[in-house]
């Protein structure tokens, strides 16, 4: 009878493990869709890796196809992280593992895509994609900042950075009134990336290099 028992428990922790990691595997797939390449080649012939910047993400995509594409690329990113985060949820598994850790793993997926030869975005879709499934009201924030940001700068770069330090403050102060750890370390891990990623952005701004936006 332990032994029974003992056997069950075992499976069931197999499951479970299996579980997981079934999900951690379709995170990083999910991030790891192209959406500026699929769009770019299907509906334009073209590849945006060599146009432009050469990223996959909604900004190049902007500059290199024009707005349609470039909202539509945005779209499919932010979508993408919404999708992954929603996934312990769509697992009935959301009380056992945190939704923001498998949105992480899905931005990732973004940034270092299996699909497009590791080269992807700069994380800041797909971040924001991550927050709307977990914390809607900071992606409504986050979206405003970014434009009244984007209004008065110009840059793509500089007001996606601003977003990230905005939702960095957001996160420090909701986890002193809620206690929500994994927010603050989730986001402060997005933003990272979002920072480390605009880096060369923030060397063409102080060199004065850096393209604006012209239709806002």
């Amino acid at each position: 009878m332990v032994q029974l028992e003992s056997l069950i428990v075992s499976y069931i922790k197999g499951v479970m493990f299996m579980t997981y990691a079934l999900m951690i595997i379709l995170a990083y797939l999910i991030g790891s869709i192209p959406s500026g390449l699929i769009i770019g080649k299907l509906f334009y012939g073209v590849d945006i890796r060599q146009h432009g910047s050469g990223n996959l993400g909604g900004t190049n995509t902007f500059r290199t196809l024009g707005i349609k594409a470039g909202i539509a690329v945005t779209a499919a990113d932010i979508l993408k992280g919404t999708l992954a985060a929603l996934l312990p949820k769509l697992f009935g598994l959301d009380e056992s593992i945190h939704p923001l850790l498998i949105g992480l793993i899905a931005v990732v997926g973004h940034m270092f895509p299996i699909f497009a030869g590791f080269r992807g975005g700069k994380a800041v879709a797909t971040s924001a994609g991550v927050l709307l499934a977990y914390v809607p009201l900071l992606f409504v924030f986050l979206i405003i900042v970014f434009f009244i940001s984007l209004k008065i700068s110009k840059y793509v770069s500089l007001s996606s950075i601003i977003a990230g330090i905005f939702a960095i403050i957001y996160s420090i102060i909701r986890t002193f009134i809620t206690g929500d750890w994994p927010l603050l370390v989730v986001v402060f891990a997005l933003a990272s990336f979002v920072i480390y990623r605009h880096r060369a952005n923030l060397s063409r701004i102080k060199n004065k290099t850096e393209p604006k936006v012209k239709w806002l």
